[in-house]
């Protein structure tokens, strides 16, 4: 409390300036959403801490209690934010493939150059490696929703593969006789373990290989009339 004597204008100009200080600081919400997006795909949930995510996003914990309203939301959020920045990179091929084979190759080849880091022909340092959904893991006992909730999102992959492999036995690309699940499980197998190897280091060559030579299987299976 300012002394008696204090004149009007400087009572409330430290007035103002105590409340300044006790003011939130304004920060950009998307930005510090993506900044959180990349540090839980790095780390996963449960090694990222609430000091992990402030330090990473440039705020204080009770702003971001505020404004996404606990980790777990926050994760969510995250995941969304993945999902509508980073997924066109992988499935935009497949969408557009004319063949079902193509769309195949696509799907693999495009995941090897997202999973590790590139877009077009240009390296991007700062994007984590491999798929923030595949790699990412929480303690089922302790978050249950969000594990049911990975398990959703994984999911979705396998959804489209299998609708995009009936499509090819309707138009007679594929032979009726095809495992076409098995087929649909295979091709997301090869993907989850491509992500996999992009996060220890494998290079987008050694990916691209790894899906060319899986494209061998569909091969033979086409074949077999």
């Amino acid at each position: 409390m300012p002394p008696a004597s204090a004149k009007p204008a400087e009572a409330a100009s430290d007035t103002a300036q105590a409340r300044g200080r006790g003011r939130p600081r304004a920060f950009d919400r998307e930005t510090a959403l993506a900044r959180a997006t990349h540090l839980f795909w790095r780390k996963g949930y449960e090694a990222t801490s609430i000091s992990d995510l402030t330090e990473a996003m440039g705020i204080g914990s009770p702003s971001l209690y505020a404004a996404f309203g606990s980790k777990e939301a926050l994760y969510v959020e995250a995941l969304r934010h993945y999902a509508e920045t980073y997924e066109a990179r992988v499935w935009a091929g497949f969408r557009a493939a004319p063949t079902a084979r193509e769309a195949v190759a696509a799907y693999l080849l495009d995941s090897a150059a997202a999973l590790t880091g590139s877009c077009g022909d240009a390296l991007q340092d700062d994007v984590p490696r491999g798929c923030m959904v595949t790699l990412a893991s929480v303690c089922p006992g302790t978050h249950p929703d969000l594990g049911q909730r990975l398990l959703s999102e994984r999911a979705v992959a396998l959804q489209r593969l299998d609708e995009r492999l009936a499509r090819a036995v309707a138009e007679g690309e594929l032979p009726e006789v095809a495992d076409r699940r098995g087929l649909a499980r295979f091709v997301q197998s090869v993907q989850n373990g491509m992500s996999l190897q992009a996060r220890d280091g494998a290079a987008r060559a050694e990916l691209e290989a790894a899906a060319r030579i899986a494209l061998l299987a569909w091969d033979a299976l086409a074949a077999a009339r």
